[in-house]
């Protein structure tokens, strides 16, 4: 009785999809990732737009709170090219970039301003997020 073996395929060498370089950045990307946080959000959007107004010793870190909020709920909005963003999610996520460039004013009041029209762009943003699913509300 003899065995027959059946000849080897030749395989192509198997490539990583990414160089050091590329897998370097990744790493990056992960370890600056944070999850979404809805309360934290939400705490930031009463801070700047609830019965009272945010100090001023609190007003500049509320500022960038909420600039990082409208950056991540924008990369969100824009990041799956199969669902595409709906007009009035588009006009937001441009209205948001607008306003994360804006240099943090010194005087108090205005800083206060500048993070109130983060807080309403944000609060938008959310909810136009929530109607069309691409993040859940706080049930």
């Amino acid at each position: 009785m003899s065995t027959a073996v059946a000849p080897k395929r030749p395989t192509a060498e198997w490539a990583p999809p990414l160089d050091a370089d590329g897998l370097r950045l990744v790493l990056e990307r992960f370890r600056a990732w944070k999850p979404l946080d809805g309360e934290d959000i939400f705490d930031d959007l009463d801070a700047a737009i609830g019965s009272h107004s945010p100090s001023v010793a609190t007003t500049a870190a509320l500022v960038d709170r909420l600039r990082s909020h409208l950056k991540q709920l924008s990369d969100i909005t824009v990041a799956d090219d199969s669902f595409p963003p709906t007009a009035e999610m588009a006009r937001l996520v441009a209205r948001a970039r607008a306003l994360r460039n804006e240099c943090t004013p010194t005087a108090h009041q205005q800083a206060v301003g500048l993070a109130r029209r983060l807080a309403f762009v944000t609060a938008d943003l959310v909810e136009e997020l929530i109607k069309a699913r691409y993040i859940k509300g706080t049930e």
